[in-house]
């Protein structure tokens, strides 16, 4: 299990901006970025600024409702923030959101749009989820100019957690017009992050389950605790291996990531 804190989330959030920051520092930001059909660098920072904004204006005024975001994916909205004005519009914002929460401090109840049954409805989500948001966005930012990505290894393994947590909700699993149903006999995944930690997912019973440790299972999924987190969000990880009934992975792999859409 993950041993993060609330403080190691807040500083995460920081220095992750400031890695991404450098990485886009002499990119031409129009760069298209390929993880993220459409878009190109530019919108990739301001999507990520704007997301910081948005979640920092939650934790600020203790929201218990949520607040519109047209800032996290209506390329218009922050359209004139550009050139060097742009780089240090998204270390402000990251700097406003870390403060906010450590202003508010850990488990003061917020609104998220995560399921209050299964996800603490409180800054310590947003501490953590700012986190991995940013994470995964310089990661799409290192494959737009070709660089090389690494991340902590105790960051890699609480994102992997997180998505974990986020694969038990309903919407994850639930049969729907458009969405088969994930819960049958003999339905288990296997994660192994080498050297890192290893994780079952059962979805055998009336609701998905994870636990940390092995076990039987349909399909196996293996490769370093980054490149697993990478592979979760469908970005390219050629070394990551998979073996067994790999249209089980697949139909995990969109299900639960319903809430990329969000």
């Amino acid at each position: 299990m993950t041993s993060l804190t609330f403080e190691d989330h807040c500083r995460a959030i920081v220095d992750q901006t400031d890695l991404l920051r450098t990485e886009a520092a002499d990119a031409d930001p129009t760069t298209p970025v390929p993880s993220c059909p459409g878009w190109d660098l530019g919108r990739l920072l301001r999507h990520v600024g704007g997301d910081h904004r948005w979640a920092e204006a939650i934790v600020r005024t203790r929201s218990a409702e949520p607040l519109p975001d047209d800032g996290v994916n209506d390329p218009a909205v922050y359209a004139h923030v550009d050139g060097e004005a742009l780089d240090a519009w998204l270390g402000e914002g990251a700097s406003e959101l870390a403060a906010a929460l450590r202003d508010a401090g850990p488990g003061v109840p917020v609104w998220t749009p995560a399921d209050e049954q299964l996800v603490e409805q409180s800054t310590s989500f947003w501490a953590r989820r700012m986190t991995h948001e940013t994470v995964v966005h310089r990661a799409d930012a290192v494959l737009a100019t070709g660089g090389r990505f690494t991340l902590d290894e105790g960051l890699a393994v609480d994102g992997v957690e997180e998505w974990l947590d986020f694969s038990t909700v309903p919407e994850a699993y639930e049969p729907g017009p458009d969405a088969p149903g994930l819960l049958g006999p003999g339905r288990t995944l296997s994660f192994e992050a080498t050297g890192a930690g290893q994780w079952l997912v059962d979805l055998t019973g009336a609701r998905p389950l994870w636990r940390p440790g092995v076990g039987d299972a349909a399909v196996s999924v293996r490769g370093s605790a980054t490149d697993l987190l990478l592979f979760l969000y469908r970005r390219p990880t050629p070394a990551v291996e998979t073996d067994g009934d790999t249209a089980l992975l697949d139909r995990w792999l969109t299900r639960t990531g319903f809430w990329l859409e969000l």
